[in-house]
């Protein structure tokens, strides 16, 4: 019997599996998922999904892949920046991947790629920018999908990573802790009927590395000058590392 490896929220599944899971979990709550994005933050990720674009600054001459990129949120606030450069948006869901083609429209600048961010099909050295937006825990092996970026930019790449992680002070802590764990499934619930999905977003949370651990992964894997900030008190962190 194959040893039980992964975390799929609190429940231990084989490593194997739980890639499919997620991307079941995404399936079933795509059409609602933007719609679930504002409720759920009640707008607040517009604001750190901006800031988070004002820190890659994408200019028109680079390459960037935008990987997890789901309906391509992240890509419509580089589009509005008037950015001319390449812009490959890679997911694993195709429905995701169908809705995001759907609202960008035909940009002979935007290619649409279905892969998984362990095993990226890319070129060694390839792209100037790498962008991941709220998708790293959902990851089986996201260590890997961490040196797979290292591999596919260039020397002097810049890897960027928004994602959920610790609040700094335990007011905070107490606040966030007990809508994510009791409010975000009711909501789920009730507007994308799938109280789990959200269940599992609130679980898978809790058990990825805070910034520091983090922070300090990506060192390990071969990132320089990494650096983090924190947006509201540390309920999300965008981090920064550089291939040298």
């Amino acid at each position: 019997m194959s040893k039980l490896k992964s975390n799929f929220g609190y429940t231990k599944v084989k490593s194997t599996e739980k890639t499919k899971l997620v991307q079941n979990v995404f399936t079933e709550v795509a059409k609602k998922y933007d719609l679930m994005n504002d409720l759920m933050s009640l707008g607040t990720h517009r604001i750190w999904k901006k800031k988070f674009i004002d820190i890659i600054n994408p200019k028109n001459n680079e390459k960037i892949i935008d990987v997890g990129s789901g309906t391509g949120d992240i890509a419509k606030y580089i589009i509005k920046k008037k950015f001319k450069g390449e812009l490959h948006l890679l997911d694993l869901n195709k429905k995701m991947l169908d809705i995001g083609k759907s609202i960008l429209g035909e940009n002979k600048k935007i290619y649409f790629h279905k892969g998984n961010a362990e095993n990226l099909f890319f070129k060694d050295n390839s792209f100037d920018k790498y962008i991941i937006s709220f998708c790293l825990r959902n990851i089986t092996d996201f260590k890997k999908s961490i040196k797979e970026a290292l591999r596919i930019l260039k020397p002097g790449g810049i890897y960027y990573c928004l994602e959920f992680s610790s609040p700094q002070t335990e007011l905070t802590s107490f606040i966030y802790n007990n809508y994510k764990s009791k409010t975000l499934p009711l909501i789920g619930k009730a507007v994308a009927k799938n109280k789990n999905a959200y269940k599992y977003l609130s679980e898978s949370i809790d058990l990825f590395p805070n910034q520091k651990k983090l922070k300090l992964i990506l060192k390990e894997v071969g990132f320089n000058n990494v650096s983090y900030i924190n947006l509201f008190d540390g309920i999300v962190s965008i981090h920064k590392g550089y291939k040298i």
